[in-house]
């Protein structure tokens, strides 16, 4: 009985650390995008990690550390450093991953909304979606 204790304890904990863990990196990936650091914005991706960028002008899938680095270079060549807020962000996590969901708006020339979904597997960005999203509403 306090063995099935401890288990479900130490399973309950590994949850709250990877909750944390995945939420940290998202906000840190959203922040290095808006810097538009390269190092930062690849350091969490998984070696084939994909990237599904729906509208605007970078539109289209990305398989593959080259291709979606490929990508960023040109999102950060054609953004001057952007102001970046995070709006409903939540988490799910479980022993096998974590996913993150939320509204992600950044400003700068031109103000960009995005519904974001972030999956992780293993501490590492696996898949990647970036929804355009003109509509997109944050709550202050």
């Amino acid at each position: 009985m306090l063995r099935t204790a401890l288990v479900a304890s130490a399973l309950s904990l590994l949850s709250v650390t990877a909750f944390a863990t995945a939420s940290d990196d998202a906000n840190s990936h959203f922040k290095a995008i808006a810097s538009g650091q390269m190092q930062g914005i690849m350091a969490g991706y998984s070696t084939d990690a994909e990237l599904q960028w729906v509208g605007g002008p970078l539109d289209g899938s990305y398989k593959g550390m080259e291709s979606i680095q490929d990508v960023w270079a040109k999102f950060t060549k054609s953004n001057s450093v952007l102001q970046v807020s995070v709006d409903k962000l939540a988490e799910s996590a479980n022993p096998k991953g974590a996913t993150v969901t939320a509204n992600v708006t950044f400003t700068g020339k031109n103000t960009i909304k995005v519904r974001y979904v972030l999956t992780y597997r293993e501490g590492k960005l696996v898949n990647e979606v970036w929804q355009i999203d003109p509509k997109l509403g944050m709550s202050y």
